[in-house]
Formats: structure tokens, C-alpha cells, sequence
């Protein structure tokens, strides 16, 4: 009788880790915001996501000259903020390697957060999406505290606890000039008592080390996110994407990891014209591994949807990203990161 419990809790275990790998209702992961409709990165993208019912808001991750995290897709401000207008800061305008790539503009580890404060944010696909550019010069780049108290508020005010899924970007790069992401992340997490078993935070990454070095340190579920298979990881694991995402890549990805996050082609490849091809077997691979499965970007317009969801040839136009929403729902995905999180919600169903 003694080794009764022992055997129930096992059993147990054996039926909870595949509930954890399957959602049953799919997380709408408001994707830089609700950047569909403001300028990304932006607290008013966030609070409108969060009025839209996303179940999480998603900042990206970069640090200011002294070490402070602010929310901007890409070191690079040129294109979302008014940077390039500022004389002042014609200077600091240069050419750097991250990632292996050359970039040349204007780049946050050069600012102090006071200095970046004074810079506005704008549209960064202006030409996609025109009616986002009303709001240029409207919101300032918001800190990840900033983003993390009006998470706190939000969730007061609309009565759910809304949760929040920072992304980490370019980790090697910047631990090698001296300005790791990791320890003020886990800082800001700590101040609002988000570092714990419960709370509403995945924390992502498309490096691997530093996920792993994470996981030693965190409570909160760690995503690994999936670039293009051909492409190597940055962190000199020698490594491509595509390697990670074959079914014995995934078990490895689950030893520090608790989902992972692959482009939509992942799971429905297009062809060299653009249309969907059959679905692969990522998602079964995937929750077979014990992952949960949060694909992304779900766009609304023409230009980011398969050919046969185009409702014109206007590639600024909206077409059928309700229909290609459903059909990742029905593939078993347990959640999507979403530029329009208000479809993302009525999609759910």
C-alpha cells in the first residue's frame, strides 16, 4: 500500500505533461503590441492589444548605453523613431556587424535611456501600413518597467490577469560589448513579482545559450524561437534552425525549454508563388517532444498572407487572415503571435 501514492503520482504526471504541451484554448500573443493598428513597441500598442483581449503582450528587448531595457524590435532606431531628425545625434550615426550582418544607423546601446527618451516612435512599415502613421510622434520608447507597470494596470482595470512575453534579442552581441540582457531582465521580473511558478510570462529567445543559462535561473516557461532553417543560430552553437526543428531537435530544445516558437512555414510551407502546401508534422513532432507551439506572425494584410487568402493584389490591403487563424487553431497550435489581436480573439472563437 505504501507504493500506491508513488505509482498515482506517476500515473498522474504521465497525464498532466501532455496537457501541458496542448493547450486547450490558443494564447493570442499580441505581437510588438497590437502593431497592426499603432506604431509597434509602444505603450499605446500594448494597452490597445491588452483592450483587445490579447492574453499577452510581447516587448522585444534592448538595452540603452547604461544598461537600461527598452522595447524596440532591432537596436537599430532608424526606422521607428524620429532619430533621423534630431541634428544633435548625426554623430552617432555608424556602421556595426551584429549578427553577422552590417547595419549602419542609429543604434540604443549608443544612448542613454534619458537621451532616447527624447526620441519619438513611428511607423516602421509605412508603406504597408499607411493609417498607423497618424500616430508618429505620439508615444515615446517605453522602458521594460514602463511596459511591465502598465501590464499591472491593465490587468487591475479590465479584471484578467494579462500576461507578458519578452523576447531577448541579439544576447551574444550584447554580452560582448558589456551590456548582457539577462540580469536586468530577471531584475524587472523580480520588482513585480513575475519571477515565479504561476505568473503569467514566457520568456523567448533565437539563441540557445542563453536560454539554457536562463533556465538555471528562472520560474517563469522559456519559448526557443525557430528562424529559417537554413540559417545558423547566432550564438556559435553551430547550429541551424532547421536542426532544432527535426523531432530529435525538439527533444533536445525541451531539456531547457518549454515551447518554441517557428515561423508559420513551419507548419504550412509555401510554395516559390506563395500559396500553402500541405501541413507538416511540426506540431505533432513538437507536442510529441512536450512543447507547446506558438507560431508567428499572423498579419492581416495581402502582403503577408498566402496567395490564396489574398483578397487583392494591393499588398496593403487586408485579406483572409481569419481563415489562415482558424487553420492554425484546428492544426492543434497552442498559441500565435498576432499583429491584429482582435482577429487573433475572434478567430478563437
Amino acid at each position: 500500500m505504501a507504493a500506491m501514492p508513488a505509482l498515482l503520482l506517476a500515473l498522474l504526471a504521465l497525464l498532466v505533461l501532455p496537457a501541458l504541451a496542448q493547450a486547450a484554448d490558443p494564447l493570442v500573443v499580441g505581437h510588438r503590441g497590437a502593431s497592426g493598428y499603432r506604431p509597434e513597441h509602444t505603450l499605446g500598442s500594448y494597452e490597445l492589444a491588452a483592450r483587445m483581449g490579447a492574453d499577452y503582450i510581447e516587448p522585444d528587448l534592448v538595452p540603452t548605453k547604461d544598461g537600461v531595457l527598452v522595447a524596440r524590435h532591432e537596436n537599430d532606431i532608424t526606422g521607428t523613431t524620429n532619430v533621423d531628425e534630431r541634428p544633435e545625434f548625426a554623430s552617432r550615426k555608424t556602421t556595426k556587424v551584429i549578427d553577422g550582418k552590417s547595419i549602419t544607423g542609429w543604434f540604443t546601446e549608443d544612448f542613454t535611456l534619458a537621451e532616447l527618451k527624447t526620441l519619438r516612435a513611428k511607423e516602421r512599415i509605412p508603406n504597408i501600413r499607411q493609417r498607423n502613421t497618424i500616430y508618429n510622434g505620439r508615444f515615446h520608447v517605453p522602458t521594460l518597467r514602463q511596459v511591465l507597470a502598465l501590464r499591472a494596470k491593465l490587468s487591475r482595470e479590465l479584471g484578467r490577469d494579462i500576461g507578458v512575453y519578452p523576447e531577448t534579442k541579439h544576447p551574444s552581441y550584447f554580452r560582448s560589448i558589456g551590456l548582457p540582457l539577462e540580469t536586468p531582465l530577471l531584475a524587472e521580473l523580480k520588482r513585480f513579482k513575475l519571477n515565479r511558478a504561476g505568473a503569467k510570462v514566457f520568456v523567448q529567445s533565437f539563441e540557445t545559450r542563453n536560454l539554457q543559462a536562463l533556465n538555471r535561473r528562472l520560474r517563469v516557461p522559456i519559448v526557443q524561437l525557430l528562424d529559417a532553417k537554413t540559417l545558423m543560430i547566432p550564438d556559435g552553437s553551430g547550429q541551424t534552425y532547421g536542426q532544432l526543428a527535426t523531432p530529435d531537435g525538439l527533444k533536445a530544445v525541451a531539456k531547457y525549454a518549454d515551447g518554441v516558437g517557428p515561423s508559420k512555414d513551419y507548419i504550412v510551407p509555401r510554395d516559390a508563388q506563395g500559396s500553402s502546401l500541405a501541413p507538416t508534422s511540426f506540431v505533432k513532432d513538437a507536442h510529441a517532444a512536450g512543447l507547446l507551439v506558438h507560431p508567428y506572425t499572423f498579419r492581416a494584410e495581402n502582403s503577408f498572407l498566402p496567395l490564396e487568402l489574398r483578397f487583392s493584389a494591393d499588398p496593403a490591403a487586408y485579406g483572409n487572415i481569419f481563415k489562415e487563424l482558424k487553420q492554425f487553431y484546428a492544426l492543434g497550435v497552442d498559441g500565435v503571435f498576432t499583429d491584429n489581436p482582435d482577429i487573433g480573439v475572434a478567430a478563437r472563437g
